[in-house]
């Protein structure tokens, strides 16, 4: 009896962790392209259909206009197993000269989220570029909060990154 029990809390247990996988997927989603310790690597987000990231943006209009515009679907390359779009040809061949310097923190990822230990969507109308990096947060009010102590949360983003970047 104990041990079908076990197995019972077992499967249970399986089920949980199946449903969180299926309900990370459903919120935070993205494909897990690669896996690293920094800013620099581990999964884009890409959303749950596109697969495109920044949702479409182009990452490198941020810095050159100094807001978002959208990227045009004839404009693209691959990076890290996502999907980047531009307003221009010369955008997407700076981009492809450095695209660490374009791609934003953590994936695309909410920075604050990250800085909480969660994987939550970047929404490129919630941003900021600070010391040369673009970050992505959810919402306005998240954004609020991550304006708040941005040095503090970027410590905190850059130590939780590597294990939500693989996956733990």
């Amino acid at each position: 009896m104990t041990r079908q029990r076990s197995s019972r809390i077992s499967r249970r247990q399986a089920m949980l962790v199946g449903a969180a996988t299926v309900l990370v997927a459903g919120t935070a989603s993205a494909g897990w392209f690669g896996l690293g310790g920094s800013s620099d690597t581990g999964q884009v987000y890409t959303g749950i259909v596109e697969g495109v990231a920044v949702g479409g943006y182009d990452p490198v209009a941020y810095f050159t206009q100094g807001r978002p515009i959208e990227g045009s679907p004839e404009i693209t390359t691959d990076y890290r197993g996502a999907t980047w779009r531009f307003a221009s040809e010369a955008n997407r061949e700076a981009f492809l000269a450095e695209p660490e310097k374009y791609a934003p923190a953590y994936g695309g990822y909410c920075s604050w989220a990250v800085a909480q230990g969660k994987l939550a969507k970047g929404d490129p109308q919630n941003w900021d570029i600070v010391e040369g990096r673009l970050y992505l947060n959810y919402s306005d009010d998240i954004q609020s909060r991550w304006r708040k102590d941005i040095p503090g949360f970027i410590d905190k983003a850059q130590a939780n990154w590597p294990a939500l970047a693989a996956g733990d």
